[in-house]
């Protein structure tokens, strides 16, 4: 039975001091036609012992393709500890630490996931977590035209090279306040933008953005790029996946100044696939915009007695503070997700990380030498890859070798054509594929072998 808080006679009582005849009587205004759906199909309800049947017997049906998808979202080894830790009553049903002196343990967790972050994107600043890297992004654009008084201008330079599920959110967000997202073709040969290609005619603009890898999984010139920005007065957002920031170049070490916003995607931090979420986003900034930063900052200080003790420091959200003045009205903090990654990133260590980032591009080198063997198969970009890679296909639809690789039980990766047929026609038979370090050779032997068999059929 479900919970109801009011007797009979409350509600009776509660209907007569409105004027009310009936609950019935409060959704009058709700067309007929959109109310009372009909439930016929919904089955009706069964015993314990057979609903466990029926869901193992589901949980089987739903096997485990060998998986070269990546895309924004990674397969990779997550300790046990992770989410036996993650998943203990304390941290599974706490929420936003609203009341320090009953949160210090949450309050601790997220002061250090934000050293973390901020160690590992060679920042100042990070905040609490954010929705996901898609709206974390958005989030970085705003806060860009907040913190760029100086420009005068709402024009974001945005690279084609940005995931284009980022491009439409942030376009989604920010359209309606005036913001234009100005896109920047990138070059057909490498794979990455160009940085001799940007010219003043682009100006004025308050920032641009730079991802690294980039949606190819190609590595953008981030230190001639970041300087071209910064000298012509350009805020530089970095778009970055955390993992690779262990073995490459964090955005705080980019050109001369550094990036001024680093954002991204968590999930390869300890967040499985889970089939799309959830994730959470994060954020780092230079300590000078810290005030336009949105979402949360754990601040640490010492009590009475000098003992240590931890407060949400800034939080400039709309629950918090007049609505005029907040920089952000997303109110999910992925704290869940956060705490997964924080004891991931402890775990494993900087060591550890870096020694995952390796391991996946060599795996992904590997497979490449597999696959550039198969007659028909050749690298589309010629810039340096983390751990994807862009196939191009000389026969036979990209959409028809994934049915094929299917098949056999392989996730064989992205088909490029649906995002860029307009701009870009000669990604039309091309295949995006990434090999993490959970894929060993005998797996990329396997995805060989079943693409050579797919070109050949």
């Amino acid at each position: 039975m479900p919970f109801i808080p009011h007797t009979e006679e409350e509600v009776r009582e509660m209907l007569a001091a409105i004027g009310a005849d009936s609950i019935e009587a409060l959704f009058d205004e709700i067309p007929a036609e959109l109310r009372g759906a009909d439930l016929s199909a919904i089955p009706e309800g069964i015993g314990e012992g057979e609903l466990a049947r029926l869901m193992r017997a589901r949980a089987a049906a739903d096997h485990q393709p060998l998986c070269f998808l990546g895309a924004g979202a990674y397969e990779h080894h997550i300790p046990a500890a992770v989410w036996e830790i993650t998943t203990r009553g304390e941290y599974y049903t706490a929420y936003t630490p609203y009341q320090a002196e009953a949160s210090q343990g949450t309050l601790q967790l997220l002061y250090e996931y934000q050293t973390m972050m901020a160690r590992l994107m060679a920042m100042e600043v990070s905040n609490a977590s954010l929705y996901d890297g898609a709206s974390a992004l958005a989030e970085a654009v705003l806060m860009a035209v907040r913190a760029n008084r100086k420009a005068k201008s709402k024009r974001i330079l945005m690279p084609d090279t940005v995931h284009p599920r980022y491009g439409q959110v942030v376009e989604t967000i920010v359209r309606h306040q005036g913001i234009t997202l100005e896109p920047l073709r990138f070059d057909p040969t490498t794979g990455r933008l160009d940085p001799a290609a940007l010219s003043e005619a682009l100006l004025p603009a308050a920032a641009l953005v730079i991802p690294q890898p980039n949606f190819f999984g190609c590595l953008e010139a981030v230190d001639a790029l970041t300087d071209w920005a910064q000298a012509h007065g350009l805020l530089v957002i970095a778009v970055v996946n955390p993992l690779a920031m262990a073995l490459l170049k964090p955005p705080g070490q980019w050109g001369r100044e550094g990036a001024d916003i680093a954002c991204g995607e968590g999930q390869p931090l300890g967040v499985p696939l889970a089939s799309g979420g959830p994730y959470f986003g994060f954020m780092c900034c230079r300590r000078a915009h810290m005030r336009q930063m949105p979402g949360r900052i754990v601040g640490r200080t010492v009590d009475l007695d000098g003992r240590t003790g931890y407060t949400l420091t800034l939080q400039a959200r709309e629950q918090h503070i007049r609505r005029s003045k907040a920089t952000s009205n997303i109110c999910t903090n992925q704290g869940l997700m956060v705490t997964a990654a924080t004891i991931h990133m402890a775990l494993l260590g900087g060591e550890g990380l870096r020694r995952t980032a390796a391991a996946c591009h060599a795996n992904t080198r590997a497979l490449l030498e597999r696959l550039q063997a198969i007659e028909g198969v050749s690298p589309a970009f010629t810039a340096p890859f983390f751990h994807e890679v862009v196939l191009r296909l000389q026969r036979g639809s990209a959409a028809g070798v994934l049915e094929h690789l299917l098949e056999d039980d392989i996730l064989g990766g992205l088909a490029l054509s649906p995002f860029y047929a307009e701009r870009y026609p000669e990604l039309d038979q091309t295949l995006l594929v990434c090999a993490t370090e959970t894929r060993t050779a005998a797996d990329l032997d396997h995805y060989a072998a079943s693409l050579r068999r797919a070109l050949q059929s």
